[in-house]
């Protein structure tokens, strides 16, 4: 972990982090595969859990007063149980299968709303059992691969609210899933001193970068933003098939 070149993706990756924290949540799932480029996704993965972790601090801050407590409440209970069997199925489940299965739900729900969705989405009422399912397979594969964001926008995309409380909502849920993740992260040692001190070295980039996303959010019209989130989601989730599909001939 040195030279120009892990440097230069450690930044980028950095900056995608923070980004996804101010409220452009898509955008986070890019920081593992650029920093990828460089190191073992495995290493990866565990060099930027610190990262997404210091980063939500300041999402926290920057969103405090806008999110639903009702879609957090029905969440985050599934998305620990996603993590605790992630954690459990470590060394059963190939982390191929489950990008690639990420993917294809993600790249289907997001070409379904791009195909069918006429305007404003109606707000409607969060129900408690799709948010269970949705959230224990969020806490799942954020778990196995920092891929949450397909799932969790699959049950919050259609729910209509605004970019500001939709923004505020998904980094407080995350904020929270990382926080769980530390502890098997570190019991399955992916995350070394080495990984700390990077970590915390990259920390002023990913800070600035939460305030960048904050602003972008407070600046795009709502039917932008939500334009831009589902083709966030389409062009990750074809980047997540290709991952699955890639890695399993390789398997």
């Amino acid at each position: 972990m040195e030279g120009a070149a892990f440097w230069s993706a450690a930044v980028i990756a950095s900056v995608l982090v923070g980004m996804s924290k101010g409220g452009l949540p898509a955008v986070g799932m890019l920081g593992v595969p650029v920093l990828a480029l460089v190191v073992n996704p495995v290493t990866a993965a565990g060099l930027l859990l610190p990262v997404y972790v210091l980063s939500d601090m300041f999402g926290l801050y920057a969103y405090r007063h806008a999110f639903d407590r009702r879609v957090l409440a029905i969440l985050v209970p599934g998305m620990v149980a996603g993590v605790v069997v992630g954690w459990a199925t470590a060394t059963l489940v190939p982390a191929w299968a489950v990008t690639a299965l990420v993917g294809g739900i993600g790249f289907v729900f997001a070409l379904n709303l791009l195909l069918r969705r006429k305007g404003p989405v109606a707000p409607r009422p969060a129900r408690v059992g799709p948010g269970l399912l949705w959230g224990s397979v969020t806490g799942f594969t954020s778990f196995v691969s920092h891929s949450g964001a397909p799932p969790y926008q699959v049950y919050t995309l259609p729910l209509g609210m605004t970019k500001t409380v939709f923004a505020g909502t998904s980094t407080i849920a995350f904020a929270i899933l990382n926080a769980v993740k530390l502890v098997p992260y570190w019991h399955l040692g992916q995350l070394s001193p080495t990984n700390l001190k990077v970590a915390v070295v990259l920390m002023p980039v990913a800070a600035a970068a939460v305030f960048l996303g904050v602003k972008l959010v407070k600046w795009l019209p709502e039917a932008a933003f939500f334009r831009f989130v589902t083709w966030a989601l389409l062009a990750l989730s074809a980047k997540l098939i290709w991952d699955g599909v890639s890695g399993g001939l390789g398997a």
